[in-house]
């Protein structure tokens, strides 16, 4: 997978294209296809709306509020950003072991653009949404991923109960 993800890159680099679409835990491209965590879901089915903000301390501190989340399987949950801090934030959400392949993909490429249905990117001041069904029973987390966010504690966990 590492490769698949190298490759990407490399292609991405040198045809000065920006990466965009797909997911970094693999199937670049493939929105439709099923994460571990889940997979973008319908608002229609969305019961129930978790806010979330992204904000940073003055002692340089990142965090989101809350840092913990508790779903069921199979639950489609509307989740709603709003960047309170003073830089871009992003929130992506996935298996442990993805995020930190993300994290280091995104210190190589810091300036690498993504739109993948489990992430968001957000700057200063802004909103926005993502809507997700958690197809799968058990733990996950949620990153920022800018450069020194994660480090900085921009990190947090998902709990998805049967």
């Amino acid at each position: 997978m590492k490769h698949i993800i190298a490759a990407a890159v490399l292609m991405a680099v040198s045809s000065g294209a920006a990466l965009a679409g797909g997911t970094h835990a693999g199937g670049h491209g493939d929105k439709a296809a099923t994460m571990p965590i889940g997979n973008p879901g319908e608002a229609g089915k969305a019961k129930r709306t978790v806010n979330i903000s992204m904000s940073e301390k003055d002692d340089g501190t990142m965090l989101f509020q809350p840092a913990v989340l508790k779903v069921k399987k199979g639950e489609t949950v509307r989740l709603k950003f709003v960047n309170k801090g003073k830089v871009d934030h992003e929130f992506v959400m996935d298996v442990h072991e993805g995020i930190m392949e993300h994290k280091v993909l995104m210190e190589k490429f810091p300036e690498m653009e993504h739109a993948d249905p489990n992430s968001i990117r957000l700057a200063p001041g802004a909103r926005g949404e993502i809507i997700w069904t958690f197809a799968n029973a058990g733990e996950f987390g949620f990153a920022c991923l800018v450069p020194g966010h994660y480090d900085s504690g921009m990190k947090g966990d998902i709990t998805v109960a049967n």
